[in-house]
């Protein structure tokens, strides 16, 4: 690892044990018996468990990209500690988390970081009730995105900035459920285009993963994104797509143990991915029939995986991804370094580097 790199996975790290323990205080103020932020009934445990699994599905962690990317976009033209930044990071960290409960109904996925998804968690609760679990993870996913939109309202900014600031956050989240949407239509297509799958990247993921990190962080600095908005775009465009290619490689090829979640969720939900879009493209008429019988079977078991895993390998499938994810990685880190004659060398200089940090993360 060379020496830029390794100071940038360094300034990450530093935001990121900051971000966890601001995190957790965060949840603890919203139950504090001495006055929490947050009102629940008297009445009922469901609403307590809800957020208990809340808290669980966000304190697990994840990379905290987005924090990272929001402390260093608020670094582009602010030194010091800048107020607000703690609250953006919590708003769009629950709306990952609002995210996350919802991606896994949707692809009826038991684990997620390491643990059980809060809809198998409601699942082995309520056993004999299954559309009690769904009914639960579906409220726990939409308290999750309506306490993203409180913290920057509650943060004490100031009224205009506040309402900036949630404004790309509520524009952020309508992208993202569009994104949810086409994920889902895409995978209608036997054989969808490179740009449909770039489309699904944009909306479903970079728009609040990347873009609206970039946004948030300007905004608390109380820089107006909306100038610079074309090359934020052209970044947060280059290095979602890297980010995504790199997740799909990971799926085939990825660690169980360090992904914190089973490999081959694509190939089992017949997802469309970047992964099965290339090895579709290579593979003859009976690698062919393996593949189309294991897409979108939830019981493909690990030696079929491992027979498909070898036939992308045989073909290089495993090295064209790499390749892809480098190439947009690449485009992502050039565009960063046309940022230097504006903002402070140091964000920009971390911006050139985490594009080769996303496609060599082992999660």
């Amino acid at each position: 690892m060379n020496e830029a790199l390794s100071a940038a996975l360094q300034r990450a790290s530093r935001h990121q044990n900051r971000f966890e323990a601001r995190f957790a205080a965060y949840f603890d103020s919203l139950t504090d018996p001495a006055g929490g932020m947050f009102e629940t009934p008297p009445h009922g445990a469901f609403p307590a468990r809800a957020l208990d699994l809340v808290r669980d599905m966000s304190l697990r962690g994840g990379k905290r990209l987005r924090v990272v990317l929001l402390h260093e976009a608020a670094a582009l033209v602010a030194d010091g500690d800048v107020p607000g930044l703690d609250e953006a990071a919590i708003s769009i960290e629950l709306l990952q988390t609002h995210g996350l409960i919802h991606d896994d109904i949707i692809d009826d996925a038991p684990a997620r970081r390491g643990g059980p998804s809060t809809y198998y968690a409601y699942r082995q609760e309520f056993p004999g009730r299954p559309d009690t679990a769904l009914a639960l993870a579906l409220l726990a996913g939409d308290l999750a995105a309506f306490l993203s939109t409180r913290v920057l309202l509650t943060s004490g900014m100031p009224a205009d900035r506040a309402l900036a600031m949630a404004a790309v956050h509520a524009d952020t989240g309508a992208a993202t459920m569009t994104g949810q949407m086409i994920d889902l239509e895409r995978d209608f297509h036997p054989a969808p285009d490179i740009e449909f799958l770039h489309a699904v990247t944009e909306f479903k993921s970079t728009r609040y993963s990347v873009l609206a990190p970039l946004r948030l962080g300007l905004l608390a600095a109380g820089t107006d994104h909306a100038p610079y908005d074309a090359e934020l775009r052209r970044y947060a465009t280059a290095l979602g797509i890297a980010n995504q290619i790199h997740d799909d490689w990971l799926d085939l090829f990825g660690d169980p143990a360090a992904l914190g979640k089973p490999v081959g969720s694509d190939i089992r939900s017949g997802r469309r991915s970047y992964a099965l879009r290339a090895l579709t493209a290579v593979c003859d008429e009976a690698e062919r029939k393996l593949l189309d019988e294991a897409s979108g079977d939830p019981g493909c078991d690990d030696e079929t995986l491992d027979r498909i895993r070898r036939i992308a390998r045989a073909h290089g499938v495993d090295r064209q991804l790499r390749a892809d994810a480098d190439d947009h990685a690449r485009r992502a880190a050039a565009e960063a370094a046309t940022w230097r004659e504006r903002w402070r060398p140091e964000a920009v200089a971390f911006f050139e580097h985490m594009p080769t940090w996303s496609v060599t993360r082992d999660r």
